[in-house]
């Protein structure tokens, strides 16, 4: 016995501009039908929330599948799946679109592992439940309602897994704590006792990205916020984020950026002497201005 639900959908071409875009939903449960064998030429994500079954792969080797779990198809690739005799919950998500090499070189699309272990599957089936109501018929949002739900879906998944710490990656937050320090790459390997091959592995694990570009995105988001929010001349600026030469901090903001750091201001205008918070706004309780001030 199962149920099951789904609905397909044919974005246009423009919507592709989107980066990523939905071509299906699914919501079923129970004792369903093996899938397979078979190839796509998309990418689907399949997330198991309860019960166990099993995946075959390219290379005919069964793998166990236990709830949670994301069951990764990947465009290309035969694969045959299905659940255990006493039935699985899941929900699944077809997509693709140009976004998609972007994820996968930024690791939230998984090339090695077929089942990927997730510690809950709370956040990615609230996702899939967003797409699942707007799959309505009639919907005339629907292609940029599920293209948004779809880069969310993939963010969700990545906090989920099973390997990913719910309190923030220790590395990286150390990383972001010491960022404006004038410190080498090697330097701050050994300051966590790895070395810089560990370093670069631990970053682009966590972050997709390399620990030289991960610390700098930090340098400049702060130089940013101090530009646009003081009047700090743009020497003292550099100084503040790490950086003892301000020509080569202009040269870099510029090259990075796309403007100077005088122009950056300039654009920005938003002196605020006084009123500058690194507390984090509540979105329940965001700021308001006071009513009946006199």
């Amino acid at each position: 016995m199962y149920h099951t639900w789904m609905r397909y959908f044919t974005p246009g071409p423009v919507h592709h501009g989107l980066g990523l875009v939905c071509l299906g939903v699914g919501l079923q449960h129970g004792t369903l039908p093996a899938v397979g064998p078979r190839a796509l030429d998309h990418h689907v994500a399949v997330v198991i929330s309860a019960g166990g079954g099993w995946t075959i792969g390219t290379d005919g080797r069964r793998t166990g599948i236990a709830a949670p779990a994301l069951l990764w198809l990947r465009p290309g690739e035969r694969h045959h799946y299905g659940p255990d005799p006493g039935g699985w919950d899941e929900s699944f998500v077809d997509f693709t679109g140009p976004a998609v090499t972007t994820y996968t070189e930024l690791g939230y699309i998984d090339t090695e592992r077929t089942v990927v272990p997730l510690r809950d599957c709370a956040g990615p089936r609230s996702v899939i439940g967003r797409i699942a109501r707007a799959a309505r018929r009639g919907n005339p949002l629907l292609e940029v309602e599920t293209s948004a739900a779809v880069h969310e879906l993939l963010v969700a998944l990545r906090r989920a897994r099973a390997d990913t710490n719910p309190a923030g990656d220790p590395v990286l937050a150390a990383l972001a704590r010491d960022a404006f320090l004038p410190l080498t790459v090697a330097e701050h390997a050994a300051r966590h006792g790895m070395t810089p091959a560990e370093l670069r592995t631990a970053v682009r694990r966590g972050a997709g990205c390399s620990p030289k570009d991960y610390l700098l995105s930090i340098r400049l988001g702060r130089a940013k916020e101090l530009l646009a929010a003081t009047e700090l001349p743009v020497a003292s600026v550099a100084r503040r984020v790490g950086y003892e030469d301000p020509a080569y901090f202009s040269r870099l903001f510029t090259r990075r950026v796309g403007t100077a750091p005088v122009r950056f201001r300039e654009q920005q205008g938003r002196t605020v002497p006084g009123g500058w918070s690194d507390r984090v706004p509540d979105p329940e309780h965001p700021p308001t201005i006071p009513t009946g001030a006199t």
